[in-house]
C-alpha cells in the first residue's frame, strides 16, 4: 500500500505487502519530521540568535594567540602596522581586521659571501666571482666571508625593507671590496685580519641602521683569504721567504739581547775600575803633596841633612830593584865579579817550606870587603835587595 494525500492507497498486486515494523518505523520518522518543522516555524528567531551568538563567540576566541619565548608578535590592522607584543598570551581583533606574525629575534642567521657551504667551492676549486677582489697594491685576492646576524627590530624587519637578507649580502660585498681595496695584500694575509673584520662589521652595521632593516650584525668571520690558484705556488714561496726573514731577525735580536747586557756590564766594570784608579791616584797625589809640605818644613830647619837624606833615599829607591852593583875602587885595584843573581836564587831555595805561603818583605844587605892584591885598599860594597818570600 502507498500513501497519497494522507490516505493509504492499495499497491499493485505485483508488489509484496509491507511488513508491520516497516510501517511503524515510517510512521515515527514522518511524525518526528513533522514536529521538527512545526517547532522551527514557531522558534525561528530564537534559533537564529543562538547560532549568531555561537559564531560571534568563536570569532572572538580566534583572536587569542601566544608569543613564544624569543619571539615578537607583530600585529597588523588591515595590512598596516599596529603594535608589537612580547612573549606571552595576547588577544587581537580576529581576522580579517587584524593579523599577527611571529618573528624570531633570537635566532642566529647566516649569509655567506664568496663561497657556499653546501656544495660550494672548496679549497682548490674555482672561486666564485664575488670572492675575487682587488687590493691596494693592485693584487687579486680571494676572500671568503661569513656574516652572523639577528633581528633586533621586528617592525623594521617586516615593513622597511622588502628582502633583508639580499640587502645585507649586497651591502656586505660592497663594503668588503672597499675595505680590501684600502689595504695591501701582505697586510690582509698576515696581521691585518682582525682589523679588516672589525672594519667590515662596523660599516655593515652602520649601513643596515641607515636602511632601517631591523638587523644586528653579531659577528663577521673571515673564513679564508688567499691569492688565486694561478699564483698560489709563487705566493707560498714568498711566504716562506718572509718567514725565513723573520726567523733571522728574531735570531739576531736574541743575539743582540744576549751580547748587549754583557757589553754593558763590562763597560760598567771598566768605568768602576777607572773611577777607583782615579780616586787612588788623587789620594796618592794628595798624600805626596802633604809629604812634600812636611819635608819642606824639615828642609828649612836643616837643609844639608835633609838634602843628604833625600839623596840617599833616591839612590836606595833607584838601585833597590836592580842586580847591578857599583863598586868604588882605588886606582890600581883589580876588578872582580860578584854573582848576585845566583846568590839570591840560592838564598830563596834555602828558605823553609813553612814560610812559602807567608807574605813578607826581606832586605838583604850584604857588605863585601875586598882587598887588593897589595892590601893597600879596601872596598865596601853594599847591596840592597828586596824580595818576597
Amino acid at each position: 500500500m502507498t500513501w497519497k494525500n494522507g490516505q493509504e492507497q492499495p499497491k499493485n498486486s505485483e508488489h509484496k505487502p509491507q511488513a508491520e515494523w516497516e510501517k511503524k518505523l515510517e510512521f515515527l520518522w514522518r511524525n518526528s519530521l513533522q514536529k521538527g518543522q512545526d517547532y522551527f516555524r514557531q522558534h525561528t528567531k530564537k534559533l537564529l540568535k543562538y547560532t549568531f551568538a555561537l559564531l560571534a563567540l568563536g570569532w572572538l576566541v580566534s583572536g587569542v594567540y601566544i608569543v613564544d619565548q624569543g619571539n615578537r608578535g607583530v600585529v597588523t590592522r588591515f595590512g598596516g602596522y599596529s603594535t608589537t607584543t612580547l612573549p606571552g598570551p595576547h588577544w587581537h581583533i580576529p581576522f580579517p581586521i587584524e593579523q599577527v606574525e611571529n618573528v624570531n629575534v633570537e635566532k642566529q642567521r647566516f649569509i655567506e659571501v664568496g663561497y657556499r657551504s653546501n656544495g660550494g667551492p672548496a679549497r682548490g676549486q674555482p672561486a666564485l666571482p664575488e670572492s675575487l677582489m682587488l687590493t691596494k697594491d693592485e693584487n687579486i685576492i680571494s676572500v671568503r666571508l661569513a656574516i652572523q646576524y639577528q633581528i633586533k627590530d621586528a617592525r623594521d624587519y617586516l615593513f622597511k625593507v622588502k628582502n633583508n637578507e639580499a640587502t645585507l649580502k649586497q651591502v656586505t660585498e660592497s663594503i668588503e671590496r672597499g675595505v680590501i681595496g684600502r689595504n695591501t695584500m701582505d697586510f690582509i694575509l698576515t696581521e691585518g685580519r682582525s682589523q679588516i673584520v672589525n672594519e667590515i662589521k662596523d660599516e655593515v652595521q652602520l649601513a643596515m641602521d641607515q636602511y632601517q632593516t631591523g638587523l644586528r650584525v653579531a659577528s663577521v668571520n673571515l673564513q679564508d683569504a688567499q691569492p688565486p690558484e694561478q699564483v698560489q705556488d709563487s705566493f707560498e714561496d714568498a711566504i716562506r721567504s718572509r718567514e725565513d726573514k723573520q726567523r733571522l731577525i728574531n735570531e739576531a735580536e736574541g743575539y743582540s739581547n744576549e751580547v748587549i747586557p754583557k757589553s754593558r756590564g763590562a763597560a760598567g766594570r771598566i768605568i768602576k775600575e777607572a773611577e777607583a784608579y782615579q780616586a787612588q791616584i788623587i789620594a796618592k797625589a794628595e798624600g805626596e803633596s802633604q809629604r812634600f809640605e812636611q819635608l819642606l818644613v824639615q828642609y828649612e830647619k836643616n837643609p844639608s841633612i835633609t838634602r843628604k837624606r833625600l839623596y840617599l833615599e833616591a839612590k836606595e829607591q833607584l838601585y833597590g830593584h836592580t842586580n847591578k852593583v857599583l863598586v868604588n875602587m882605588d886606582k890600581g885595584s883589580s876588578n872582580f865579579y860578584l854573582p848576585l843573581n845566583q846568590m839570591n836564587q840560592q838564598a830563596n831555595a834555602q828558605q823553609p817550606k813553612s814560610n812559602s805561603n807567608s807574605s813578607q818583605r826581606t832586605n838583604i844587605n850584604s857588605s863585601v870587603q875586598v882587598k887588593s892584591p897589595n892590601n893597600t885598599s879596601r872596598t865596601n860594597i853594599r847591596s840592597s835587595r828586596s824580595s818576597r818570600l
